[in-house]
């Protein structure tokens, strides 16, 4: 079978709203590594990871052999009216390496899931369905964690079951907060705070939900101590903070272990997801105890927690602390940031190389303006693919190039892909000139 033939059968059977990249698709039939195979047998050095989720790397023996060896038992589910102990052994360590106190641990199977369940714990404890997010956010596809993400190319529908009011995200190339310095930033965005909160709300608002970087939104991240001085004001009003760590936990950020701790505050609660699995469904939520008991009847989630994705878990969770992969992603990512800036970022189409540890993007623009060049983006994307090289595109307007390489990033890997991004837009971008 051709990659045509799966291609077209694939089109008659899911919806078209499904996105795919590049002109000629690519079906992806084995990894090792850092490196897939796509069925015409051509190799790639893949710094998106599945969208940041195949965080250790593909076809790992510890990973491999911890799900093996739960697969022989002949349980691979129980449903968690049974005890499941990779599930209790996962919520342990999750808990002890989350930063919150006294914590208990909800496993789900999707990011989407864990958001839609810490809005669930946080209304209830709360008694209100008063939620703020931030502008150019994105939590999930249920409508809920629709209703609370602040980009309208990723909000399919309208219907909202929550009050949402609106903050702004920090974005430092555009927005009223663009303007002024990083102190001034976070002034200025807490002034907005204060003002949503009396203007927009009945007062009993039920928690904020932010990303430390956002994902979707392209990278795009407010200044450190932000989430701190906000904090300030919602505990004045007894507002519970949701950290979404779905794409920024697990060290992936290399200065800290949990977005959130660049900005000096601890969430009441915290939701993580893709990462922790390596390619298995499993997310969750960690946080305060008296929050997460705040559901009145009973609940669980079928799949969430189950025995094959928590082995898969424990064992990648166990593989990231022993070979300290958050120093990796920081020595790695310096290798890709210093050299993007270095060689890319004076161009008249680059208007920014942004984000933290193994988390990078670069943002392009028609030249000498800031207006969004997705075009561009395009084009990159594709000439990174020819290179041999997987990639992944974002943002509000679509012209933002996504790095989240595996964690497990060699120095000598991260130059090889430098290489062939920095080869990528340059060639891209002189044929934009020329044209």
């Amino acid at each position: 079978m051709t990659s045509d033939d799966l291609l077209a059968r694939h089109r008659a059977v899911l919806p078209s709203w499904m996105p795919l990249y590049y002109a000629e698709p690519i079906e992806l039939v084995s990894g090792s590594g850092r490196r897939v195979t796509d069925a015409q047998g051509r190799s790639y050095l893949d710094f998106f990871g599945g969208v940041l989720t195949s965080m250790i790397g593909y076809d790992i023996p510890e990973i491999r052999e911890a799900v093996e060896r739960q697969v022989r038992t002949g349980i691979v589910h129980s449903s968690t009216l049974y005890l499941i102990r990779q599930q209790v052994e996962l919520a342990e360590k999750v808990a002890r390496v989350s930063g919150i106190p006294d914590a208990r641990v909800f496993f789900a199977n999707s990011g989407t899931e864990a958001n839609e369940a810490a809005l669930l714990f946080a209304t209830n404890h709360r008694r209100s369905a008063q939620i703020l997010a931030v502008r150019n956010s994105y939590h999930g596809r249920s409508y809920a964690t629709m209703g609370v993400t602040g980009n309208r190319g990723w909000s399919a529908s309208a219907l909202n079951p929550l009050q949402v009011a609106w903050l702004h995200s920090g974005e430092r190339l555009r927005g009223l907060l663009a303007r002024l310095s990083e102190s001034e930033r976070v002034d200025a965005a807490v002034e907005d705070l204060r003002e949503v909160l009396a203007t927009q709300t009945a007062g009993d608002v039920a928690c904020l939900i932010a990303e430390p970087i956002q994902g979707v939104g392209g990278f795009v991240h407010p200044p450190d101590g932000l989430f701190a001085a906000w904090k300030k004001v919602l505990d004045e009003h007894g507002i519970l903070f949701v950290s979404d760590e779905v794409q920024t936990g697990w060290g992936r950020t290399g200065e800290h272990f949990w977005g959130y701790q660049a900005h000096g505050v601890t969430p009441d609660l915290l939701t993580f997801a893709k990462g922790i699995g390596n390619g298995f469904a499993l997310a969750g939520v960690v946080g305060r105890a008296d929050v997460l008991e705040s559901v009145p009847a009973i609940s669980f989630c079928t799949f969430g927690g189950n025995p094959v994705s928590t082995a898969a878990g424990n064992a990648v969770l166990d593989y990231l602390l022993d070979h300290d992969l958050q120093a990796n992603a920081a020595r790695t990512g310096a290798i890709l940031a210093d050299g993007l800036r270095a060689a890319v970022g004076g161009l008249d189409c680059v208007a920014e190389v942004r984000g933290k540890g193994l988390m990078l993007g670069v943002e392009f623009v028609r030249p000498g303006t800031a207006e969004p060049d997705p075009a561009l983006t395009g084009r990159v994307l594709e000439a990174c693919k020819a290179g041999g090289l997987l990639v992944g595109k974002g943002g509000l307007y679509g012209n933002v190039l996504r790095m989240g390489p595996p964690l497990t990033l060699t120095e000598d890997e991260a130059r090889e892909g430098l290489a062939i991004l920095i080869d990528a837009i340059r060639s891209s971008a002189a044929a934009e000139v020329a044209a």
